[in-house]
């Protein structure tokens, strides 16, 4: 099934596109061919630790002519005679000169100057010295991620990046992945995380990474930056570079971890002594003492919890030719029982150099297998554990279980021993790469890649199981259900890159083309009516629900969906006398997701820098090294909206009898829209980097606003003309504005002794703008609707004019005499609930964090090293739902927390949401402790040896009184503090690096 119908048009552009590239290289290989070398050198430049260096100038002294070495540290050069002399330069290097003399292969090694310090970039579709970089981009290397374990690759640089939340909303579940989001939302119903590219592969799959795998992340943020991505660029772009294989002696590096995981604040609910004192008290009857002491909460939790996570890789190789493979073991479990995640996996990197060294092939292979139990986790168990009568056993004598049949409740230690919730996944990752040098300085790449991810869930309940007793449907007998989910994509792009030094002048060209195609396929069954439970769900024909018709039908059903982009792109960077710097980009990019008259959209960026510290009258300030003002602008689009929006589509509309033959009908599932287009971003980004005292104070500010236009929301549409009542269309407008900084500082520095510390800190403000047109409208979108029991409507109101993550709802006015809620009404009288109308309602909170800020503290002393790492977010409020249903007597004779006798004793009436469960959301984490020792050995076996502790998420400060302040602050439902009552924990680590 192809979704893509406009290739006539892409035929068009590629043959426009072939014609161009193909004058280009004549042109330039003409212009080859007319200069007289006598002398060719190759060679491969390195730091002092063998790492190869990427982007180092190569210039033929008193000459124009010049080069750069490419991603491998390779570089080739015709110079005039054996008597030129090369001079190498970069960033953070002491420059070095070479006489070419006989050679023609002249390998170096760089030293470092801790006077001169800059890094290199790896930006989209190439790479970038940070000097000359004009927009928006933050890079957190291996030696700054977090340490300790990790569930998701995205932990290990929560808290590094100014304007990037990355949050965690089940604390450590193993099942649960990170919310993320990169200054604040750009869109209603589209997609809100960053663009994840990996090793180049555009939507790359973080199941294929671990954390000893990835040499760094490379955050696109402003429009500039990442319009070179078009319609997936709205929301920034991650990029995650891996280790590659590099030349020398094998090595081989082994790492490992132990955690344990510790409950880090237990809910306060009422004992079974305390539930007894209300029933001596007759709020309770007395028939609700059930004769035990029981703390389900307790019962829940996995004490024995023992996550273990091993990585061996090996590496080597000589300069034309290297490798490096992974293998890998990470066993998570989770705090709560039946909750772990189990993977084991590798990664292979091959790189291959040939054809006189003009000819590099590059090749990389991933793999993850996991086994999840799914059972445990759940947010309802822990919430059972707060509600569920305290003095109510969990075994009758005999070891079986007991239920609870009141309201709301069941025993999860049931539901455990009587059911199956797994899921089996396999992921897959493979590309190649080939980049040929026609001539000096031009070079010409393919590069292809296939990812494929792929799992089966098996749920199975048992005829033990509670509620195949209680339900008089299934009478008795057991249920089993399977899933099966296939995604798949191919991705091709190919380049066209040249790079020359002429004199003071350094520029670079780019030009490529891209096609992505991507396809899922799902298929599920159920059956029940199971005799035994011998077969689980391995024998679905067994279940007698399909012959019999007082059970639940069978069910099944499947499905299958793709989309495809094909995009042409181009970026020209120029810098002069290394202090003005220029960037500009174009993306022409089609999507089948689209209507027929929009496909194609066009996203340009330009961007431009200026180094103020190289200018003359600079010199009489020496403390000022980099003074470099940045100024971009550029625009991104969103296409991460479901497939065929556009188009019409069919559904079932009911099954009728013809002639003893029943058939199904069908008809138009939605309205077509051949105008459907993407969403729109238009960002303007003004920075500034600097470096002061010699280097030892280096940093960046940004100041951004950023408009998204053409909003995708489904709008009520007219009957007639549209056969159905909603259109997925464009309308609104979301503006965001902000101010991000990052500090890096060496405090102290002393031959035994020194402190490093590194400070983010960001403001965003998010707003919606419009929401209506003079063709569709909504007065407003609500979202965080909040669960029953009790119509308590939804938290969260977006009206057009006012703020993203808007708490709206009644007033608190106090209680009456007899603990009944009052309100204040819009004229500033006190009435009942029942008397508040829409009217009444107002603001009365918000729940996105105005301000982040992280602040980490490197320390060493000899062989020892300490990091302390602290984050925090400020000016939130948070809605208490834990205390809003719990924290309430009108939930007996169900269990409540303590509050409900102690903070809401004067309360006596039905849960209503107002400001009263609104809490102040502020809170500073000690967020990582680590320890660190490196041995000193010297031996012809091991390298280096270190051994570290570390603890995460040790300390709090907060006003909240509930669990956790930090919650989901991304997309629009924030700030809601859910029932869930998973526990968030305290994690203690103790690892080994070792390299041999």
């Amino acid at each position: 099934m192809k979704s893509f119908r406009f290739h006539q048009k892409q035929t068009q552009l590629t043959n426009t596109f072939t014609k161009v590239l193909f004058t280009c290289i004549l042109v330039l290989i003409s212009t080859h061919l007319m200069a007289q070398a006598s002398v060719t050198v190759k060679g491969v430049v390195s730091d002092e630790s063998g790492e190869l260096l990427p982007g180092v100038s190569v210039l033929e002294k008193g000459t124009n002519n010049g080069t750069v070495t490419d991603l491998d540290g390779s570089f080739r050069i015709e110079v005039a005679s054996p008597e030129s002399v090369l001079v190498f330069s970069f960033m953070g290097m002491h420059s070095a000169e070479r006489v070419v003399g006989t050679q023609t292969t002249l390998n170096l090694r760089m030293e470092s100057d801790s006077q001169n310090l800059d890094e290199f970039v790896v930006i989209g579709y190439g790479t970038q010295r940070k000097k000359e970089i004009t927009s928006s981009v933050a890079t957190v290397a291996v030696e700054d991620f977090n340490q300790g374990g990790v569930r998701s690759p995205l932990d290990l640089i929560q808290g590094k990046v100014a304007g990037l939340s990355i949050t965690r909303t089940q604390g450590n579940n193993p099942n649960v992945g990170a919310a993320i989001q990169l200054r604040g939302v750009t869109s209603l119903t589209g997609n809100l995380q960053p663009l994840i590219v990996i090793d180049g592969i555009p939507g790359g799959n973080l199941d294929l990474l671990q954390q000893d795998d990835i040499a760094s992340f490379d955050v696109l943020k402003d429009g500039s930056a990442a319009a070179i991505y078009g319609t997936r660029g709205n929301n920034g772009v991650i990029l995650i570079t891996t280790k590659r294989g590099k030349s020398g002696e094998p090595r081989f590096e082994y790492s490992n971890y132990f955690q344990r995981e510790v409950v880090d604040r237990k809910p306060d609910f009422l004992t079974a002594a305390d539930y007894r004192e209300l029933i001596a008290q007759g709020k309770i009857g007395e028939g609700n003492d059930l004769g035990h002491s029981t703390d389900l909460y307790d019962e829940l939790i996995d004490r024995n919890n023992l996550s273990q996570y091993h990585n061996l890789a090996a590496s080597g190789g000589r300069a034309n030719s290297n490798y490096r493979v992974s293998l890998y073991f990470n066993d998570a479990q989770g705090i709560a029982r039946e909750n772990t995640r189990q993977q084991i996996g590798g990664r292979v990197n091959v790189n291959h150099r040939g054809l006189k060294e003009r000819l590099l092939l590059q090749a990389n292979v991933a793999t993850n297998f996991s086994g999840m139990n799914r059972l445990g986790g759940g947010g309802g168990d822990f919430e059972q554990a707060i509600q569920r009568n305290p003095t109510a056993p969990i075994f009758h004598p005999d070891g079986s279980f007991v239920e609870t049949e009141a309201f709301n409740n069941y025993n999860p230690l049931s539901r455990f021993a009587n059911r199956i919730s797994e899921r089996n996944q396999h992921t897959f990752s493979a590309d190649g790469k080939m980049t040929l040098e026609i001539i000096e300085g031009l070079n010409i790449s393919a590069f292809g890649a296939h990812q494929r991810n792929t799992w089966n869930d098996r749920l199975y309940r048992a005829m033990t199981d509670f509620d195949q007793r209680q339900n008089s449907q299934f009478q008795g007998t057991g249920y089993a259900a399977k899933s099966n989910y296939l995604e798949w994509n191919n991705t091709f792009e190919s380049t066209i890159d040249y790079k020359r030094i002429i004199g003071d002048h350094s520029m670079d060209f780019i030009g490529g083309y891209s096609y992505q195609y991507f396809t899922w396929e799902s298929f599920n069954v159920n059956n029940s009516g199971f005799t035994t439970d011998a077969f689980q769900d391995w024998n679905l024909g067994a279940g007698s629900a399909i012959n019999n018709t007082l059970l639940p039908r069978p069910g099944m059903g499947s499905g299958k969906e793709d989309n495809t982009l094909i995009a042409f792109f181009g970026r020209a960077s120029y810098a002069y006398k290394d202090r003005y710097f220029a960037q500009f980009t174009l993306r022409r990019e089609g999507s089948s997701r689209f209507g027929a008259n929009n496909k194609w959209g066009n996203f340009p960026a330009i961007s431009a820098g200026w180094d103020l510290a190289e200018e003359g009258f600079m010199s009489a300030i020496p403390q000022i090294n980099v003074m470099k003002i940045r100024v971009g602008y550029g625009v991104t689009g969103n296409q991460g909206i479901p497939n065929y929006q556009s188009l019409v589509t069919l559904s079932t509309g009911g099954v009728y009898p013809q002639e003893g033959v029943f058939y199904q009908t069908y008809g138009p599932s939605r309205n077509p829209n051949p105008d459907l287009r993407w969403e729109k971003k238009q960002e303007w980004n003004f920075g500034m980097d600097f470096s002061l005292f010699d280097s030892r104070i280096t940093g960046a500010l940004d100041v951004y606003s950023r408009q998204t236009v053409d909003l995708l929301y489904n709008y009520i549409a007219q009957q007639p003309p549209f056969v159905r009542d909603r259109i997925y269309t464009n309308v609104g407008t979301i503006n965001n504005r902000g101010v991000e900084l990052f500090l890096s500082g060496m405090v102290m520095k002393k031959p035994n002794f020194s402190w490093n510390m590194d400070f983010a800190a960001n403001s965003q403000f998010n707003k919606l703008s419009t929401l209506t047109n003079d063709v569709y409208s909504a007065t407003f979108l609500e979202f965080g609707g909040l669960p029953s029991p009790g119509n308590l409507g939804n938290a969260i109101r977006l009206v057009e004019g006012g703020t993203v993550g808007n708490f709206f709802g009644k007033r608190f006015a106090g209680f009456t005499d007899d603990g009944k809620w009052q309100f204040f009404k819009a004229d500033g009288s006190m009435v009942p609930a029942s008397e508040i109308s829409e009217a009444d309602l107002a603001i009365i909170g918000n729940g996105v964090p105005r301000y982040m800020v992280s602040w980490t503290n490197n320390f060493r002393y000899k062989n020892f090293d300490l990091t302390l790492f602290f984050r925090g977010k400020f000016k939130f409020d948070i809605l208490n739902t834990q205390d809003l249903y719990f924290g309430n007597q009108s939930w007996l004779p169900n269990n409540l927390l303590r509050s409900a006798i102690t903070k809401h004793a004067e309360l006596n009436d039905n849960p209503q949401y107002s400001d009263y469960y609104l809490e102040r959301g502020d809170f500073v984490k000690l967020d990582n402790v680590t320890l660190g020792y490196n041995f000193n050995i010297v031996n012809n076996y091991i390298r280096n040896l270190r051994v570290y502790v570390t603890g995460r998420n040790l300390l709090t400060f907060t006003g909240y009184s509930g669990l956790d302040p930090e919650l989901q602050d991304t997309g629009f439902t924030t700030g809601i503090d859910g029932r869930g009552f998973y526990p968030r924990t305290n994690s203690y680590t103790i690892g080994l690096n070792v390299g041999f």
